[in-house]
């Protein structure tokens, strides 16, 4: 039995973790702001929702009141917002507001290290602890990606990845970065990767592709540690 806690899990990528990558057995805690649909499923695992906008400089603190002091085996730390109509054809740095650009930093990075920080006592009571941080394609050189700040923050969530492995190196906890590109996210996790292909043509990466990546790291002994993995969706050139 595994205790996992993941974080943006209310839709997406991370309600895919939630359905996916525990057994039965397992607990999950769901660090979201919006009550996710996915503490309904009955399929052996026990599902736990933590109330938490990462907007907001408390939130490690409500996530560790849940948590108490309970053995956590697997974070999985699925966080990112980008500008307003970031990735729209017509998008420009330019316009980017410096609030808007405080609040994504914010979200992006210092959610990730405080929140993470809070929970590293509970990690170092698990055998086989396993912090994975969930970056992005954009984090890595020549993509070709004109977003200055979402930009930013992924490279730096490498740059916490690889700080902190060496920060828990000593407690045996292996720690993750995983970069996908673009994904099939808006087709849910029990529909099926068949539909996530066809709906884009083979373009974006079905939820289902990172979820057996995760489940694979975990499944691993503590003696490995997976330090970074690239997945971009094989007809992107520019990853």
């Amino acid at each position: 039995m595994r205790n996992y806690i993941i974080f943006g899990a209310s839709k997406g990528l991370g309600d895919a973790f939630v359905k996916g990558a525990p057994e039965q057995g397992d607990q999950v805690w769901i660090v979201s702001r919006s009550k996710p649909a996915s503490i309904l499923l009955d399929d052996g695992v026990s599902r736990h929702w933590i109330s938490a906008d990462l907007a907001q400089p408390n939130a490690y603190q409500q996530v560790v009141e849940a948590v108490k002091d309970l053995p956590i085996d697997v974070v999985i730390y699925n966080v990112g917002i980008w500008e307003k109509e970031g990735f729209e054809a017509h998008y420009s740095f330019d316009l980017d507001e410096p609030a808007d650009i405080a609040n994504l930093i914010h979200v992006n990075m210092t959610s990730t290290i405080t929140c993470i920080q809070a929970l590293l006592p509970n990690v170092r009571k698990s055998e086989a602890g396993k912090i994975i941080l969930i970056g992005s394609t954009a984090a890595l050189d020549n993509t070709n990606n004109p977003q200055v700040s979402f930009v930013a923050s992924k490279f730096g969530l490498r740059g916490i990845a690889h700080a902190l492995r060496e920060h828990v190196r000593k407690d045996r906890i292996a720690v993750t970065c995983i970069h996908p590109g673009e994904l099939a996210a808006e087709i849910p996790y029990e529909e099926g990767i068949d539909k996530a292909i066809a709906q884009y043509d083979g373009t974006r990466i079905p939820v289902q592709d990172i979820v057996a990546i995760v489940k694979c790291i975990v499944s691993l002994s503590p003696v490995a540690c997976v330090k970074e993995i690239s997945i971009p969706a094989i007809t992107d050139l520019n990853a």
